[in-house]
């Protein structure tokens, strides 16, 4: 996926802000306020940090090269995804899901509420 399609898929979803508190060259996309993918705007190859549950980013790491621990997050709930060819587009945007899905359901039944 390109950074315009990461873009464009994570801000279709319900309830998704942007926003840059890292500075300008790192992106996030949060759901009730909380992160759910980040990726660098200045890197040569577009990546993306994504939450994930513990046993299933083992295994995904495992099976891919390109995905690795989260670089500068918690390595037991992020990956960092490399978004090159070797993962199909449908791979990527199930690890969007994935990642949105974690964090939507993280949210207090209140928080949920309210968003909806």
């Amino acid at each position: 996926m390109t950074l315009e399609e990461i873009r464009k898929y994570c801000l279709s979803k319900p309830h998704v802000t942007e926003d840059m508190p890292f500075g300008e060259d790192i992106l996030v996309f949060r759901v009730g306020g909380k992160m759910f993918l980040l990726t660098n705007l200045t890197a040569e190859v577009t990546s993306m940090n994504l939450k994930c549950d513990p046993l299933k980013a083992i295994e995904l790491r495992d099976r891919h090269e390109s995905i690795t621990p989260g670089y500068h997050m918690n390595k037991k709930h992020w990956n960092t995804v490399l978004c090159d060819d070797t993962l199909t587009k449908s791979l990527q945007v199930d690890l969007i899901d994935h990642s949105y899905d974690l964090v939507f359901r993280s949210l207090s039944r209140k928080q949920r509420d309210e968003l909806q």
